[in-house]
């Protein structure tokens, strides 16, 4: 919190004429007393009271109610801000203690790529930190005036059964839903038939759910500007929702196929009519398991700078569930706070502006390159470096760091939400200590 400065004014020149002849030194020795304890009851006020009073009112304004740990996991090695590449290229593979071991209690979902093989092998070795996986295996499109849902061919049934000997994640596909929403939506037998294809591959493939992502494209085809087919599309939800929930998984008959529904952050406090907002999560929460949050891409080439900062996490979580009464309590848990394990290599050199998403191995490979020095930018809570590059251009590379991984898994325990990392195959493997 920003100290409040004192302001000093000249003395009054019409004060000292009031006064009546000289002052005794016992009139100036109370004057003395006075000011002196004046001046401690303001310091006291501007110092001491309304800071207190002021962080009071924010956390039960805009907490959650759930108590903020003692960082005492910062003691280990390098999980710290003043952090060199040599250490980061010495301790990146060295994962201390019980790889099974949960250091984060609430859901944990990782996406895996079928482009990025690490993720398949990060999936089976840390099996037990996640509660639900889910690989990057499909889209539902339009054919001709049908519907056709692809991906089937990625599927990897032998992986699938490794994973569910090794632990219990809920493995849950992403379908990115493709097809012509106007028509999807207005057009009952296309909705009923999209719905179909998503359960039934469940059923054949004996999946626990599935993660959906339509919202970006929905806002992309001007769908959700239009009221009308913005309420047919959280009604689509709602529907395939309970289609999902009266289905049994195989795996365990106890347990209702779930559905976790992807959505992007509101982008200010005026909420625009394709944002999705505090309603909408009121709305989908009795047909939704889970929100994928995507907390993450808030810069760009234009405008090149932290992946997610902090700030603006707590600013997109504060908006979404408000303040810390009992709906803000029950809906934090199915929140999956977006945690980005990839960063961004920003061009600075002016004319040429760029940017790449990189890895791990990217990342490494640069830091041996060049070994530059990492700062750590403590308003967005991340670390970064620059360097020059062989034809002298200028970059900037933002990655994540423990302590910037840290940081944002407590700031989701302090709301009481669970996690989602894109994706666990572009981390290091020191990362998965923290889960």
């Amino acid at each position: 919190m920003a100290r409040r400065r004192e302001r000093r004014g000249e003395p009054s020149q019409d004060r000292r004429k009031d006064r009546v002849g000289p002052a005794t030194r016992e009139e100036k020795l109370n004057d003395s007393d006075a000011s002196e304890r004046k001046l401690i009851g303001i310091f006291i006020l501007f110092f001491i009271i309304i800071p207190a009073v002021s962080v009071l009112v924010y956390v039960y304004k805009y907490g959650s109610g759930t108590k903020r740990l003692e960082p005492v996991i910062t003691e280990r090695g390098p999980i710290k801000t003043d952090i060199n590449f040599q250490e980061i290229l010495t301790e990146n593979t060295n994962v201390a203690g019980n790889e099974s071991q949960r250091n984060y209690d609430y859901p944990v979902l990782a996406y895996i790529t079928p482009w990025n093989s690490k993720g398949y092998e990060m999936a089976k070795r840390f099996n037990s930190k996640f509660t639900h996986l889910s690989p990057v295996w499909y889209d539902l499109k339009s054919h001709g005036n049908s519907l056709i849902l692809e991906g089937r061919h990625n599927a990897d049934k032998g992986w699938i059964s490794e994973l569910r000997m090794r632990g219990n994640a809920l493995i849950l596909p992403r379908i990115v839903l493709e097809a012509f929403p106007t028509e999807l939506l207005k057009k009952k037998k296309q909705m009923d038939k999209a719905i179909d294809l998503m359960v039934t591959e469940c059923k054949e493939m004996e999946y626990d759910g599935i993660v959906l992502e339509s919202w970006s494209r929905w806002a992309a085809y001007g769908v959700l500007h239009n009221p009308d087919l913005r309420n047919m599309a959280l009604k689509f939800i709602k529907q395939l929702g309970h289609a999902l929930h009266s289905v049994a998984s195989t795996r365990n008959p106890k347990q209702q196929l779930q559905l976790v529904y992807v959505v992007g952050p509101p982008h200010s406090d005026a909420l625009q009519q394709h944002d999705f907002g505090p309603a909408d999560l009121q709305s989908l929460s009795g047909s939704v398991d889970g929100f994928s949050l995507m907390t993450y891409d808030f810069s760009g080439p234009n405008n090149p700078g932290p992946n997610a900062p902090l700030n603006w996490i707590r600013f997109t979580l504060r908006l979404l569930l408000g303040s810390t009464g009992n709906n803000a309590q029950r809906l934090a848990p199915k929140i999956f706070l977006g945690i980005n394990f990839y960063g961004n290599d920003f061009i600075l050199s002016e004319g040429s502006g760029g940017a790449g998403a990189i890895l791990g191995r990217d990342y490494l490979s640069l830091l041996e390159k060049h070994r530059p020095q990492l700062q750590w930018e403590k308003n967005s809570g991340e670390h970064f470096f620059v360097y020059f590059d062989d034809n002298n251009v200028r970059h900037a590379v933002f990655y994540p760091s423990l302590m910037s991984i840290y940081m944002r898994l407590e700031e989701a325990r302090f709301w009481g939400t669970g996690i989602s990392i894109w994706e666990i195959g572009q981390g290091l493997d020191y990362f998965f200590d923290l889960l």
